[in-house]
C-alpha cells in the first residue's frame, strides 16, 4: 500500500516524490552559497619532538587498556617469543609478509593466513602477529591497512589475542591530519584504539566481543 501511494499522482501529473523534492528546492532557492569550509586549524597539538611523541602513544594506548611493550630490532624476537609463551598460545596466525625474523624465536606452530579459512578456524587459533601502517599518538589509535605485514581485516578481529608490532619513528605520527595525509583512502583501513570493549546501558564493560580481547602493541625503535 505505501508503494501505491508514492506512485500516486496529484492533478499536475507529478508523483509524490516529485512533489516532495520541488518543496525542497523551493524552500533552498534563495538560501546563501554555503561558506568554504576554513583550513586553517592545527594539524598537531603537541611538539613533533619524536621522543615525546612515542611517550604519548604509549601513554594512550596504555589508556585504551591496550598492553604496551617497547624493544629495539635485536631485542623484537625474543620479546614476541616472551609474549606468545607467556599466553600459553600453541599457534600463532602469521599474514603473508610479516618479517620471518620477527617470529624466529617464537615456538607455537606457524598458521597461514588462507582465503578458505573458516571463521571458526581462526577462532581456534590462538594469537595473531602483525606490523601495522601508521599508529597515532594523540589518540592511542593502530591503524592497519591490510599490507603484507597485516593480512586481512579478519585475521585481526577473529582471533581473541593480537600482538601488534609498530617501528618507530617511522610509523609513528602525531596526529589524525598527519596520519590522514599518509594513508591511502582507497585502502581498507582499520582503525583499534585499545582491545574490543563495549557496554550495554548499564556501563557494564565486555570486552572481546567485536575483535581481540587482549591487544599488546610493540614498540619497536631503532
Amino acid at each position: 500500500m505505501t508503494d501505491a501511494v508514492s506512485r500516486t499522482d496529484d492533478a499536475t501529473g507529478r508523483s509524490s516524490r516529485e512533489r516532495i523534492l520541488a518543496r525542497v528546492r523551493t524552500a533552498v532557492a534563495d538560501a546563501r552559497e554555503a561558506p568554504e569550509v576554513s583550513r586553517d586549524y592545527l594539524s598537531v597539538h603537541i611538539p613533533e619532538d619524536p621522543a615525546a611523541v612515542l611517550d604519548l602513544l604509549h601513554e594512550n594506548l596504555a589508556e585504551y587498556r591496550a598492553i604496551v611493550h617497547r624493544t629495539d630490532a635485536e631485542g623484537l624476537p625474543a620479546l614476541l617469543a616472551r609474549l606468545l609463551a607467556e599466553r600459553g598460545s600453541a599457534t600463532v596466525l602469521v599474514p603473508p609478509g610479516l618479517p620471518a625474523e620477527w617470529l624466529g624465536e617464537a615456538g607455537p606452530v606457524r598458521v597461514r593466513d588462507r582465503a578458505e579459512s573458516t571463521a571458526a578456524e581462526l577462532d581456534a587459533v590462538d594469537s595473531v602477529v602483525t606490523g601495522c601502517a601508521l599508529a597515532i599518538a594523540e589518540t592511542g589509535t593502530i591503524v592497519l591497512d591490510g599490507g603484507p605485514d597485516q593480512g586481512r581485516r579478519r585475521i585481526t578481529l577473529v582471533p581473541d589475542h593480537h600482538i601488534c608490532v609498530v617501528r618507530a619513528p617511522e610509523q609513528v605520527v602525531a596526529s589524525v591530519p598527519r596520519a590522514m595525509a599518509r594513508l591511502d583512502p582507497t585502502r581498507p583501513l582499520t582503525w583499534i584504539s585499545g582491545p574490543s570493549a563495549t557496554s550495554d546501558i548499564e556501563l557494564d564493560r565486555v570486552e572481546g566481543v567485536h575483535g581481540p580481547r587482549t591487544l599488546e602493541v610493540v614498540l619497536v625503535s631503532g
